[in-house]
Formats: structure tokens, C-alpha cells, sequence
């Protein structure tokens, strides 16, 4: 199996009952996308395909052969972080750092998803979305934390949308 993963193309050939997580992780030696609960209700396997977050435990691999995947090893280097990465450093929104891939993921699809102007259940209006500490909170309602690092990763993810923004704006 082919896949395009962070810009490249990797080949496989796992079961093809294997979860996306699974060849991830196990065939492709791509190990910062984290298996937390394989049940898809902690969301520390969230990586972002063809533009939309997904937990990668519930999903068959063999489903995204001609996808757009994008894991945290896709997303900035060490000399040169993503906007999210280098906020969530900035804010200590990482304690012990298990759910942080899945966290960061995550936040980058959601900031996508208020810019793209989709409404959530925590939306004031339909029609214009403020990325309020709710809104953030209820749009990463599905990704757990168990250090309890919630007040500094919705700090980390405002002050993320403040930075893009401002640099799209330049």
C-alpha cells in the first residue's frame, strides 16, 4: 500500500484490517502519534487527513491509501516550529507530553476550522465564530489531558490564533 504522509510517499504492507494508527506507528516508524485508550475517546492518536482532524485508531488504513496525511512529525522541526508548536512550548501546555501530537493536531485542524467559519455546539451565532476559551474548549472537548494542562493549552491555542493571524495579515 502507498500512502502520502507529511509530503511523502511511504509504502506498506500491513493487514489490511490494520488502523491507520497501527501502520503509523509499527510499519512506517512514525511514533509521535501516540496509542492512548485504541478506542478513539482520548484523542492522543489525532493526526489530520486531507484537512480534517481524525482519531487515527478508528480508521483503516487501508481507507486513506490516496489521502493528504499530516502527523506531528509533518508539522515544524526543531529550528523551526509550527505557530501551535512553538505557543503550546510557550505556554507550558505540555507537561508530560503524551497527548501533546494529538493536542497539537488537533488545535492546527480546528484553527482551521473557526477560520473556514464552521459553528460549533458552544458557537454564539452561525453566522460569525469568535474563538472564545469555550469555543476552544468545546472544539477540543475530544482530546484528554491527564495532567490537567487544559488552562494552558486553550492559552497556548489563542495565543497561536493571534500569531497566524497576524502573520497573514502582513
Amino acid at each position: 500500500m502507498h500512502f502520502t504522509i507529511n509530503g511523502a510517499v511511504h509504502n506498506a504492507e500491513p493487514d489490511i484490517r490494520a488502523s491507520l494508527l497501527d501502520v503509523l506507528r509499527e510499519h512506517l516508524a512514525l511514533t509521535g502519534t501516540k496509542k492512548g485508550c485504541d478506542h478513539g475517546q482520548c484523542g492522543a492518536c489525532t493526526v489530520i487527513v486531507n484537512g480534517r482532524r481524525i482519531n487515527a485508531c478508528l480508521t483503516l488504513a487501508v481507507m486513506h491509501q490516496d489521502d493528504d496525511i499530516l502527523t506531528i512529525e509533518g508539522l515544524g522541526t526543531a529550528s523551526a516550529l509550527h505557530p501551535v508548536q512553538a505557543a503550546f512550548v510557550a505556554h507550558d501546555a505540555l507537561q508530560c507530553g503524551y497527548c501533546t501530537p494529538g493536542q497539537i493536531c488537533s488545535a492546527i485542524a480546528m484553527l482551521d476550522e473557526v477560520k473556514a467559519g464552521w459553528a460549533s455546539h458552544a458557537s454564539d451565532s452561525l453566522d460569525t465564530v469568535r474563538l472564545t476559551d469555550d469555543e476552544i474548549s468545546e472544539r477540543m472537548s475530544g482530546n484528554l489531558c491527564r495532567c490537567s494542562a487544559y488552562p494552558n493549552i486553550v492559552d497556548a491555542i489563542r495565543a497561536a490564533a493571534s500569531q497566524m493571524a497576524a502573520a497573514a495579515a502582513a
